[in-house]
């Protein structure tokens, strides 16, 4: 989108939103996005990306599979076992 010739305004504008879209899936703040507004985008049907939603699943799940192993979420930033978890966390 961002490269949406017919109007670059729109694609800019799109491209701000998966950022902030990501950012708070991701359990960071945006100051730009507001929960309202990205429920908004997600009952037209918006995606911040495929892959975004996707990898986020997937963290979900190895982060619960992690909790019922060892009784917590604290996920050392060296865990040698998934250090994509890790750095998730």
């Amino acid at each position: 989108p961002q490269k949406y010739t017919k109007n670059r305004a729109l694609g800019n504008w799109v491209r701000r939103q998966r950022s902030d879209f990501k950012q708070i899936l991701a359990g960071k703040l945006s100051g730009r996005m507001t929960k309202e507004q990205m429920q908004s985008l997600t009952n037209i049907g918006f995606e911040c990306s495929l892959r975004c939603q996707g990898s986020w699943d997937s963290r979900y799940k190895e982060l619960v599979s992690y909790a019922n192993e060892f009784g917590d979420t604290r996920v050392p930033k060296t865990f040698p076992d998934n250090p994509a978890l890790a750095h998730w966390v």
